[in-house]
This record gives C-alpha cells, structure tokens and sequence, in this order.
C-alpha cells in the first residue's frame, strides 16, 4: 500500500528533534574563528575621504583569480537578508528558527571578512564593489515555490557548491591571508552542508517517496545563483573559466558525493519514488 505523503507542516513537526540534535552537534563541531583576527589590519590606510588616498589599479596585489572568488564570495554572503527571508518565512518555530539564525550569523561572519579584506588591502575598486553590492542587495534573491524538502536538497548542494568555490579559490589566490580566509570560509560551508544533509537523510526514512522525489527534482532545477560583477561581468561563466566552480562538473563534486551519502542507490523504494532512485543512482556511476 503507498505510504501517505505528509505536508510541509507534519515534516517540520516530525524533523525537528533532528534538527535539534543537528544544531547542538554543528555548534559543538564548529570551530570558534572571530572575522577580525583574519584581516592584516597593518595593510590598511586612510582614504581620500578622511585625509588619505583614493584607490588605483595598481594598489592592488590580488591575482585576478583572488578578486573574482572573493568578490563572487562576498556578493554571495552579503546578500545573507534574502536568503534569510525565503528560508525564515518557512522555517518558523523552536529549532527550525534557532537554526536559521545560526546559519545566518555564520554566513554574515563570511560577509564581514571577505569585505573587509578586500577594501583594507585594496585588491579591489571599493567603489565599485560597493555599487554591485547594493545592486545586488536590492534585486535580492528569490526562490521558486518549494516545498520543505526541496528546500532542505536545495540547501545542501548550494553549501556544497560554495565550500567547492571557496577550496579552489584558497588553492589559486596567490595570497597566504586571502587562502586562510576561504579555507576557513569553506570549513563552515562544509559543517553547513552535513547539517542539511542529514536532515535530508533522515527525511528519507521518514517519507523515501517523497524525500528521493524531491531530491531528483532539485537535482533537475540546480543553478548556482548568478553574481553580478564589476563592469557588468557574468559570474559563471569567468568561475568556470578560472577553475573555481564549474557547473558541467556539478553531477561529479556536488550531487554525487551527497547522493552517496544518503545511500540513494541501495535504498528501496516504491513505484512513486523508484524512477528517482533510479535517476540518481546514475549520477554516481
């Protein structure tokens, strides 16, 4: 007989105590790092607002590998109040809200650090960063209508997606600070990704039709978000180019390793839910 599917409101009440063991385990996993320890303050000098100089080309030290990924990473933090919103209007109660405050503060801290590093060393028009910046904040960020298990799938590949972003750009920068600074960046994206991932691991035991369903579907509608750059530059398209993040290679770093994890293949699962299994188990062959 198929199982009967739950909605939004019965997955939330049946998942929270998995979230509160979550949050307790990832506050107790996650290192302690404060943004300002992380930023050569000795670097830094007036500009020409208070007295000192205005910023030029050649100020910078930054490879352009460096600017694009930390760029690309502070845009993406610094727009934390969108993706509050679509998270905090669905999330709502006891340690539902508890972790979505959480993870807001983290990804604010990855804000504060990229943006005060590339102003104060200068690596960057902070003028124009400054001007993307409120362009992109104002746009904001808008998910499609999802229901709570697409939403947690959703999560889980865009932190994956973001540590991946943040370990190519450590490795490639040039720049010992800027490498510390993603390194740590893409630790807590990691510990972000296991907590959504283990809820989804959970709602697979709890609701596998509707858990494996919801997977594939995201799965089919992944897009890392697009980040407006300086001089009107598509942020994809340069990712890719510069070996940060490639999206043709998403099936191999993003949704295979997390498909695996959840053991998608060797679950078995009724007609509703077996052509997604079989669908997803083909993306870790």
């Amino acid at each position: 007989m198929p199982s009967t599917e739950l909605n939004d409101k019965d997955l939330l009440d049946a998942l929270a105590p998995v979230v509160s063991d979550n949050l307790e385990r990832h506050i107790a996993v996650a290192d302690v790092w404060q943004p300002q320890d992380m930023v050569p303050w000795d670097d830094g000098r007036n500009f020409d607002f208070l007295g000192g100089t205005d910023w030029a080309p050649e100020q910078s030290t930054l490879s352009d590998i460096g600017k694009l990924g930390l760029t690309v990473g502070v845009l993406a933090a610094d727009n934390m109040p969108s993706y509050h919103r679509e998270l905090a209007g669905r999330l709502v109660s006891g340690p539902w809200w508890r972790w979505v405050g959480r993870w807001t503060a983290e990804e604010n801290r990855h804000s504060i650090v990229l943006r005060d590093f590339l102003v104060l060393t200068r690596a960057v028009d902070p003028v124009e960063l400054e001007r993307v910046r409120m362009t992109h904040m104002t746009t904001g960020y808008s998910l499609p209508s999802l229901h709570l298990l697409e939403i947690l799938a959703t999560a889980a590949f865009d932190e994956a997606a973001s540590a991946i972003r943040h370990r190519n750009t450590a490795a490639q920068c040039g720049d010992k600070v800027a490498a510390a600074i993603c390194e740590r960046i893409a630790t807590d994206d990691e510990l972000q990704t296991k907590f959504f991932a283990n809820l989804i691991d959970a709602a697979l035991d709890l609701a596998p039709e509707q858990t494996v369903n919801a997977i594939a579907e995201r799965v089919r509608e992944f897009r890392v978000p697009v980040i407006p750059l300086p001089g009107d530059r598509d942020s994809t398209g340069e990712l890719a180019t510069a070996g940060i993040y490639d999206p043709a290679r998403e099936t191999e770093l993003v949704f295979g390793p997390l498909i695996a994890e959840w053991n998608i293949a060797g679950r078995t699962f009724e007609p509703a839910g077996e052509q997604s299994r079989d669908e997803l188990g083909k993306l870790t062959v």
